[in-house]
């Protein structure tokens, strides 16, 4: 053994410091460290030859040098130098090596055009896995000043890290907006009031929802995404605009998803936030249109009247709701073009500009007219009755009249055209009264719908003969809302029968009974109990009764509601609104029962079952 290995094993080393071990696991060599550092001294001192200056120069070149050098392992000469240098790059070429065999690197490799490029994405990902770790130090990339790397030390955008400083400016330019805070619902008690809003509304339905209407839902809710409807059905294409326009979101944009060039109806719920041009873009766009409805068309003025009037288009059915700045004239003007297609006219909320010129015009311009509805209005009167009366192609006729008419002008307005109506409404008609129930029982043979509301001059004997022995079909539809005494001090004290009573309960049904499906008898206090339950005896069926209204009155019991339900098998909802004797009913399974007078307010589904 030499004498150089010989004194090497009888040298006597101490433990290493936790700093030693630091390095030396993470291959930092602190004889190359210190090696590097004599170099830069010896290089600074042959360029410095003045005295003062290489002082100078060694005192900073030995405060940049890290200490920690000095302390470590002393040095073995330029051997071991050159050798750890080739240790560390095989080292390294390994670890490239390895690299470029990780599918990392493969995925990323497929995007690259050359093998060089190869190289460079290899070393890239090989300097980012080799970034300081916590606790060393290192430069920042932005003000290059030192500072400790920590696990939280935020990485450049064009790589290396970031001191705290730099991090936190980079984090406030990033910084996004701020989400609006998600609406909390109403949990269970939110849900019951949606539920609720539908029954009354006329649009729940038993059961889980329909894949239909979920995706209509879904659309309704992302429609800004929506580009165009393609070529869904009509009926679907309806549903839709019956969900935007529930939550005010038919505008100039997503009306363009209901025009299509080959449709022949537009159906706008809510035109509120549609403007005239919107309007007339319908007509543009839409050429061979038959079929126009719009609600809300506050917009629809005499420009877009104007236009309609002037294009190749024939409307079958014109429905306008809320256009009261349309005029009078523009009505008459358009009426008198184009009005020999017309079908059907249906006029809502127009106020005082569609009056008795207008009716007077339909005579002659519209021979075609089948149904007729003008509702809130202030301009027609009696004149406009005897107008009425002249159009001999009337099939459905319904008026709602702020002007009061006596009650002769119904009566020789249906002595002309009552034998072909199929529907007649007269809503709100506070002087109609007996002659006018008989003109209906004398002249209508195929009335199918019929509506009286708001009368307190008819009679229950007037009612009755209207039934008994009516040679008109079975009824589908009645509406006989409010028609009881009103002027009496006690107003529930009704000796002379004033309105729809007992009797003509009775006869109602044993005329209509098996025909009927929607019944409303709403107001009719003066029905008695003993009435009801005769009606709805356990040998009385109704099989076509899908919706009954008895609110108000007052003589509806658990019993009665119980004997509805078994003598309507079918029957899909009951309103027993104001009925305080209604307590605690078994309502059978799939029904809905509404207005119980406690704190639920309704029975949604009821779990009773027939059979129990």
């Amino acid at each position: 053994m030499s004498a150089r290995r010989q004194a090497s094993a009888r040298r006597i080393q101490g433990p290493q410091s936790a700093l030693t071990d630091f390095l030396a696991t993470h291959n930092i060599s602190a004889q190359q460290i210190r090696l590097d550092a004599e170099a830069r001294r010896r290089a600074a001192l042959n360029d410095q030859p003045d005295a003062g200056s290489q002082q100078e120069d060694q005192t900073s070149l030995s405060i940049a040098t890290p200490v920690v050098a000095d302390a470590l392992a002393p040095s073995t000469g330029p051997r071991r130098a050159v050798a750890d240098r080739e240790d560390k790059r095989k080292k390294e070429q390994k670890v490239i090596e390895k690299i470029k065999a990780s599918k990392k690197f493969q995925k990323r490799k497929r995007n690259l055009d050359d093998s060089e490029d190869e190289d460079d994405l290899a070393l890239a990902l090989f300097q980012q896995s080799a970034a300081p770790l916590p606790g060393q130090m290192e430069n920042c990339a932005v003000c290059a000043k030192r500072f400790t790397v920590t696990p939280y030390s935020r990485s450049a955008p064009d790589g290396g890290l970031l001191c705290n400083p730099c991090g936190k400016e980079l984090d406030q330019e990033n910084v996004a907006p701020k989400k609006k805070p998600k609406r909390v619902s109403g949990g269970a008690v939110g849900r019951r009031r949606q539920v609720a809003s539908k029954i009354l509304d006329g649009t729940y339905r038993l059961g889980a929802k329909g894949l239909m209407t979920l995706c209509i839902e879904t659309l309704a809710k992302n429609i800004d995404l929506a580009e165009d409807l393609g070529d869904l059905p009509q009926h679907i294409i309806d549903k839709i605009a019956r969900k935007l326009s529930k939550h005010r979101l038919l505008d100039s944009r997503t009306l363009s998803l209901f025009l299509q060039p080959t449709a022949d109806r537009v159906y706008i719920y809510d035109g509120a936030r549609l403007t005239s041009s919107d309007f007339i873009r319908i007509f543009q766009t839409v050429p061979t249109l038959k079929k126009l409805k719009v609600r809300n068309g506050i917009h629809f003025k005499d420009e877009v009247m104007d236009y309609l009037a002037s294009r190749s288009i024939d409307l079958e059915e014109l429905y306008l709701h809320g256009a009261n700045l349309l005029s009078e004239s523009k009505w008459k003007e358009y009426l008198a073009r184009k009005g020999q297609s017309l079908r059907s006219l249906r006029v809502y909320w127009t106020d005082k500009h569609f009056g008795d010129e207008v009716l007077a015009v339909l005579e002659t311009s519209c021979p075609s007219l089948e149904r007729l509805k003008v509702s809130h209005n202030q301009q027609v009167s009696a004149q406009g009755i005897n107008e009425i009366a002249k159009l001999k192609s009337l099939k459905h006729l319904s008026l709602d009249l702020r002007n009061q008419v006596h009650p002769d002008g119904y009566v020789s307005m249906l002595g002309k055209i009552g034998a072909e109506l199929e529907t007649l409404s007269l809503s709100r008609v506070l002087d109609v009264d007996n002659t006018v129930l008989d003109a209906i029982h004398n002249k209508c043979r195929v009335l199918q719908k019929l509506r009286i509301t708001d009368s307190d001059m008819v009679t229950d004997d007037g009612f009755t003969r209207l039934f008994e022995e009516w040679p008109n079909q079975g009824l589908v539809f009645v509406d006989l809302e409010k028609c009881r005494q009103l002027d009496s001090a006690q107003p529930r004290d009704n000796p002379n029968n004033i309105g729809f009573c007992s009797n003509a309960f009775k006869a109602l049904m044993a005329h209509s009974g098996r025909t009927l499906k929607h019944l409303n008898l709403h107001g009719c206090r003066h029905i008695s109990r003993a009435a009801f339950e005769e009606v709805f005896g356990e040998d009385k069926i109704y099989p076509e009764l899908q919706k009954l209204e008895i609110s108000f009155c007052e003589e509806v019991t658990d019993f009665i509601v119980g004997s509805a339900f078994r003598s309507c098998p079918n029957l899909r909802s009951l309103n027993v609104f104001g009925c305080m004797k209604v307590k605690d009913v078994q309502v059978p399974r799939g029904k809905i029962l509404v207005g119980v007078p406690n704190a639920v307010g309704m029975v949604i589904a009821g779990t009773h079952d027939d059979d129990e």
